[in-house]
């Protein structure tokens, strides 16, 4: 008995991830990432309002390591010097690096990896558009907080407006800190590499990497800790949402795929002899039942016509 497989259960073949097509999705998506970040730039005031009420919040849970990391790393300038080069450089140089070792190494997660980096980020927008939040730095000075990059800002190619280049700090939105990407990426990093990489440097990187750049993003008064805790919490958002986006986009994909190979197919090529409701004619009628002149006078004979007009193969008339 021949194996039939039920209508909508055929395997369909696993797509090969080409990089033409992945370089623009994610020049996309980080072009969307920047310029929300700088769109949505939200009320001061509410903005001030929002960070005070996490630094009382933070203080109420004995949750404040702001203040003494931040404080160490104006005192050390071997520490906060590396620290500052760490926040303005490696949330884009190690995040591209990882995904594109990943697309090269571990085909086979990079879909799944860079759904799981693109929802969380988008979702990490939302967190800027609804909760613009001051960052410690900006905060008055009697608070307590130093900005180590503008405070170092002779070391390095920031000035005193975030981590942008001195001049660009209109192009940034500095009130966006709640959640923080810096900790989210870095913690994306940390697990890709722990799941797919190999040998211990790799395992060493996976803790490192993350556990440093909360540190760092602390230290430098450039978020506080709700922030990172909020930044890893939008990563867990985004690892359970990736399986329902790929889900949608594969039935996107192929309702595309079907509508562009729905066109209507042009009818085969039908034999002459059918005219109409299926009937047929045979050899010399163009109607069924009506033959042709020809097939009575035989081929190029007509009635009335001469010898010479029957052709030159006509048998001549008896005399």
């Amino acid at each position: 008995m021949p194996h039939t497989e039920t209508p909508g259960t055929e395997a369909v073949p696993a797509t090969r991830m080409r990089w033409w097509t992945e370089l623009p999705l994610i020049l996309l998506v980080y072009a969307c990432y920047s310029a929300g970040r700088l769109v949505v730039r939200g009320d001061v005031s509410d903005a001030v309002d929002h960070g005070l009420a996490i630094l009382r919040i933070e203080k109420a849970l004995h949750l404040n390591a702001e203040h003494p990391l931040n404080r160490l790393f104006t005192r050390e300038p071997w520490l906060g010097v590396p620290a500052d080069f760490w926040y303005a450089s490696l949330h884009y140089l190690v995040t591209p690096v990882v995904l594109v070792w990943l697309f090269r190494s571990r085909a086979v997660h990079y879909r799944a990896a860079r759904t799981w980096l693109m929802t969380s980020t988008f979702i990490g927008l939302i967190g800027f558009t609804l909760l613009p939040t001051c960052p410690p730095r900006l905060l008055d000075a009697s608070h307590g907080f130093v900005d180590t990059m503008a405070y170092y800002s002779a070391w390095g190619w920031w000035g005193g407006e975030a981590s942008a280049p001195r001049g660009l700090g209109g192009m940034t939105n500095q009130y966006a800190a709640m959640p923080s990407l810096h900790v989210g990426w870095a913690l994306w990093c940390g697990v890709v590499l722990w799941k797919y990489g190999r040998g211990r440097w790799a395992r060493a990187a996976a803790v490192i990497y993350p556990l440093v750049t909360t540190i760092v993003v602390m230290g430098t008064a450039n978020h506080y800790f709700l922030d990172a805790l909020a930044g890893a919490a939008v990563m867990g958002a985004g690892l359970l949402l990736a399986p329902h986006v790929m889900r949608y986009a594969d039935l996107v994909k192929a309702r595309f795929r079907t509508g562009a190979t729905a066109a209507p197919a042009v009818p085969p090529a039908t034999d002459a002899t059918i005219v109409s409701a299926g009937c047929h004619t045979s050899a010399g009628e163009r109607i069924p039942r009506q033959r042709h002149p020809e097939s009575r006078y035989g081929p190029g004979a007509e009635p009335g016509a001469s010898p010479s007009d029957a052709g030159e193969e006509a048998p001549a008339p008896a005399r």
